[in-house]
């Protein structure tokens, strides 16, 4: 199976367990919904119970200063907890079982109330407002207001709506308690449901994240390391993978990378060896005609010295100069190939005393002064490729001055990973456009006949900087001098 097909099934089945863990959360959730609504229903029926009870309190003592007092303010407030409990029934009902106890017993409640309202307030409410009127209207109040068989039955009615309220309250209070108990559980239920499907989901999640680690980045391991080995020349392992994806086939692949390198590095180690011998055999046999040529010159010119023309000399001269520079063009090759066959092992440099060496080994001459830093450390680093470069170069700068008075400035500063380097001189300076062409092999600025020169030196500093992956650059202008500027890899100890 591949890789891709492998990561995305397990995504899916994550995604899938992730969506049933929220839908049944949600489920649970509407079921905490629901019993808290519950609850809280109950809670409002109980405060509106007692409110409605309240109300017919407040009617029973305000109709009884009514009668006493004869004061309408007690005739209002019982109308103002009358109508109260108009709205409270309607509220009240709909908010229960129409089957439920609690129900019955209100409705009950409401019956005694309208049957106390008819029989016993209202007679005596307006026996209460004739009484003013006359002494008879008065005296029929008395004796309405005094009956025994009507305060029996006020408290008779009042007694069983108190029982009625009562057991309708108690009833809600067990419902609601039982509801209670339903939200607790449910919330209990949803925090339990909820963890293990969490820690399911967890473990879902680690367990796909644990195979695709041990089936991918194991591998993915192996072939770093199989590159890590190529990367120092060691071919001889190969990797054993016997999937059929993705990773399998790239494991083939860097199999069949690590033989063809192998064989194309031994090819190419038997194409230098060749070439090492074919340019020992090619600079003696060059050298050994050329070397005859210029013999057999020199004895035309000891044996028919006296009958040979002055041009005669001049040509013969001339063959020798041209010898001499087929010599330097063939030892510059030479040299030019063996650059990077063998690393020079790193070692303690005092960079003052090498460049004094080097200006020794010149001798620029009294006319070219030659301007070194005061203070120059000792660095850790190769000796022979470094002291070549800058020899190079300053025997550059000293080759094609034009000025009698010429000076050659050498800088050298050290930067975070590199050593920095400057060779700067006041000669003749380079066109912009040659900048590029000076560093390539026999490529000059000066004709070959009116300059001895091989054109290797700048090709042999560029191929030993690129070698050590470094950088060379120059600054320069016709007429403003040149300034070579590279840089030069910190060696570690």
């Amino acid at each position: 199976m591949k890789i891709s097909v492998t990561i995305f099934a397990g995504f899916t089945l994550i995604l899938l367990f992730f969506t049933a863990t929220t839908f049944v959360n949600y489920q649970q959730s509407q079921k905490v919904k629901e019993n808290s609504e519950w609850v809280a229903t109950s809670q409002l029926v109980i405060r509106m119970i007692n409110r409605y009870q309240r109300n017919i309190i407040d009617m029973q003592s305000n109709l009884r200063g009514f009668l006493l007092t004869g004061e309408d303010n007690f005739l209002q407030s019982y109308a103002v907890a009358d109508s109260e409990n108009v709205s409270l029934q309607k509220e009240i009902f709909p908010k229960m079982d129409p089957l439920s106890y609690q129900r019955r017993q209100m409705q009950a409640v409401d019956s005694l109330h309208q049957l106390w309202r008819s029989v016993y307030a209202r007679p005596l409410v307006d026996a209460r407002m004739r009484a003013e009127q006359s002494d008879s209207a008065r005296a029929a109040f008395r004796l309405l207001y005094n009956s025994k068989q009507r305060r029996l039955f006020d408290r008779q009615v009042s007694e069983q709506v108190q029982a009625n309220f009562r057991e309708a309250t108690n009833a809600e209070y067990e419902l609601r308690e039982v509801r209670g108990k339903n939200l607790n559980a449910s919330v209990a239920g949803t925090r339990s449901i909820s963890f293990t499907l969490t820690l399911l989901s967890i473990g879902l999640g680690l367990s796909v994240a644990f195979y695709i680690s041990y089936s991918i980045s194991h591998r993915i391991n192996n072939m770093v390391k199989l590159a890590d080995r190529i990367t120092v020349g060691k071919f001889d392992t190969l990797l054993k993978d016997t999937g059929r994806d993705e990773i399998s086939h790239l494991s083939g692949s860097l199999n069949r990378m690590s033989r063809m390198l192998e064989e194309y590095i031994t090819e190419l180690e038997r194409k230098n060896l060749e070439l090492d011998r074919f340019s020992y055999v090619v600079s003696h046999d060059l050298k050994a005609p050329l070397r005859g040529i210029e013999n057999i010159s020199r004895w035309i010119e000891e044996d028919f010295a006296e009958e040979l023309p002055e041009k005669m000399l001049e040509y013969t001269d001339l063959i020798r100069s041209r010898i001499r520079r087929m010599e330097g063009l063939i030892d510059g090759l030479l040299a030019l190939s063996k650059i990077g066959k063998q690393k020079q092992p790193p070692e303690r440099v005092d960079i003052g005393a090498m460049l004094t060496e080097i200006v020794e080994l010149i001798s620029p001459g009294p006319q070219m002064r030659i301007h070194l830093p005061r203070r120059l450390p000792v660095v850790y680093t190769e000796r022979l490729p470094l002291q070549q470069v800058l020899s190079n170069l300053i025997s550059n700068a000293v080759k094609y001055h034009n000025r009698p008075n010429g000076e050659i400035t050498v800088g050298f500063r050290e930067a975070d990973s590199v050593y920095e380097f400057s060779v700067s001189d006041n000669g003749p300076g380079i066109d912009p456009q040659y900048h590029e062409k000076i560093f390539i092999i026999f490529q000059t600025l000066t004709p070959k006949d009116a300059f001895e020169s091989s054109g290797v030196g700048l090709a042999i500093v560029k191929k030993i900087l690129d070698d050590r992956k470094c950088s060379i650059k120059v600054v320069s202008a016709v007429g403003k001098g040149a300034s070579f500027l590279f840089t030069w890899p910190k060696a570690v100890a």
